[in-house]
């Protein structure tokens, strides 16, 4: 057997395990309804004042409206549903997205650095994403939606593993 082939029978496309903490769902939403408030306040608010264009600046807020708040209603439990993450010895697994999924594995020997980070958002909701950069040119593979201690885990974790791993010699 080669050393490749040892290689992939041990990391190998598979699904992750793990969801993310139930928490993400109200996170994503509230994301959301804060954009969705955004964008209706920057057309609503000139088309109060603006009377020329009042109908269509309050129909286009409208609009904006009616498709956020439809949005902060089905996406956030659809990506709960789908997100997954895993940490093994010898890769990081990552499944993301909603209509086009994407499925990463970064073997261990590939990982330069974790992070993790928790914005304001995220802090008030008990929150964390763990950000692990590869030598990869897809760039960074991110957990978002942790409960803020395993993130930190995680993390410590992830670096002592990655440090226990012998360096990818390409």
């Amino acid at each position: 057997m080669t050393s490749l082939e040892g290689e992939a029978a041990a990391v190998r496309l598979r699904p992750p395990n793990n969801r993310l903490d139930q928490r993400a769902v109200r996170w994503w939403r509230t994301q959301s309804l804060i954009v969705t408030a955004g964008g209706t306040a920057v057309l609503a608010v000139p088309g109060l004042l603006i009377t020329p264009a009042r109908g269509w600046l309050l129909a286009a807020a409208a609009v904006v409206a009616v498709l956020g708040l439809a949005e902060a209603a089905v996406f956030p439990g659809w990506r709960f549903r789908v997100h997954r993450w895993e940490i093994t010895d010898q890769a990081v697994y990552v499944r993301t997205g909603a209509f086009q999924q994407q499925w990463r594995i970064a073997p261990m020997s590939r990982i330069q650095t974790v992070d993790t980070r928790r914005g304001p958002l995220e802090r008030a909701f008990g929150l964390a994403t763990v950000t692990v950069t590869t030598a990869s040119s897809k760039g960074e593979i991110e957990i978002e939606g942790l409960d803020h201690e395993l993130a930190a885990r995680l993390a410590e974790r992830l670096t002592l593993i990655t440090q226990a791993t012998p360096g990818d010699a390409t």
